[in-house]
């Protein structure tokens, strides 16, 4: 069985910018408030001519031209996004026309902020299974379309953006000494508290019930992501990054330290980036690549969690 490996990426978010400040004069909030409760000084916030699969494409095309692939050699394109306007056509339909591709599979996946980790998932396990070779796995999310800018708790939080993987087969990866590009996932849920974070009604809006989230993310999960560390044969000090769901600084350094990564570089764009749901974990982790902060081969712990109360995790070899 052959495994597959994480060759490149790219990210893309709107040119507009929202400060706290700016936020403060729409809602009653302050740049201390929003800074000491969830760490996030700016997001960025796309207009209506910037739809989830318009930001989806950019980033893809972004990550194809790294890898030096033309869109035609992919056969598989995953969408993660919770942000969709309507059901058809796909994003990641959308995405491939926009990109001009042959005959790709197309599918969405929306496990909201778990997305992208899902995503990656679903690809490795076709390209084992010799149903595809090379995939563009993308997370995109237009968080700004669902905020009630009214709700200093939740619209403080969210950004828009997209990330995306291009994910090929690898032949070698059982036989290598660092083993696969991309190791076993572990995933799952908690139903029953599954309306701790939700986007409902019409038009849909985003609410969670913040504490609870906090709460079930800083005890809950910490011994999970370990977990993933074992099922790649990684110690938690032997990663050189981790990158985490960008949703709450105050979520990601105590969850990180909890895992016991004490020589990895920790992500932490949501001080400039806000939440972008599926967005984040590729945006962010192609953000630190790009500046050349982990070290091409370098073993990566990548977790989402949130909507659903869903997570999904595992190691990757930095591209």
């Amino acid at each position: 069985m052959t495994g597959s490996r994480v060759v490149a990426l790219g990210h893309y978010q709107p040119a507009k910018v929202l400060t706290n400040d700016d936020l403060a004069a729409m809602v009653d909030t302050s740049d201390e408030w929003i800074t000491s409760r969830v760490g996030i000084k700016t997001r960025h916030v796309g207009g209506p001519e910037e739809p989830v699969d318009e930001m989806a494409a950019h980033a893809g095309a972004k990550a194809l031209a790294t890898a030096g692939l033309a869109p035609s050699d992919i056969d598989l394109v995953l969408v993660a996004t919770s942000t969709a306007i309507d059901r058809s056509p796909s994003m990641a339909a959308r995405v491939a026309a926009r990109l001009g591709m042959g005959s790709p599979a197309v599918m969405d996946i929306n496990v909201v902020c778990s997305g992208f980790t899902h995503a990656l998932a679903t690809a490795d396990h076709a390209i084992r299974a010799g149903a595809a070779t090379r995939a563009l796995v993308i997370g995109a999310d237009k968080m700004a379309d669902i905020a009630d800018w009214t709700d200093r708790s939740t619209c403080v939080l969210l950004g828009d953006g997209a990330g995306a993987a291009v994910v090929t087969a690898d032949p070698a990866a059982p036989d290598t000494p660092d083993g696969p590009g991309i190791g076993p996932v572990l995933w799952g849920s908690v139903p029953e508290m599954g309306n701790a974070v939700r986007i409902e009604g019409t038009p849909p809006r985003f609410a969670q019930e913040g504490q609870s989230v906090y709460r079930w993310a800083t005890t809950q999960l910490p011994p999970i992501a370990r977990r993933v560390c074992e099922k790649a044969g990684i110690a938690p000090e032997d990663l050189g990054a981790v990158v985490l769901h960008q949703a709450n600084l105050r979520i990601i350094e105590p969850v990180a330290r909890k895992i016991g990564a004490v020589n990895a570089v920790i992500a932490r764009d949501v001080v400039d980036s806000g939440n972008t749901s599926a967005a984040s974990i590729p945006m962010a982790l192609s953000k630190l690549v790009e500046r050349g902060e982990i070290a091409s081969g370098a073993p990566v712990l990548l977790f989402g969690f949130g909507g659903n109360l869903s997570y999904a995790g595992q190691v990757i070899r930095c591209p």
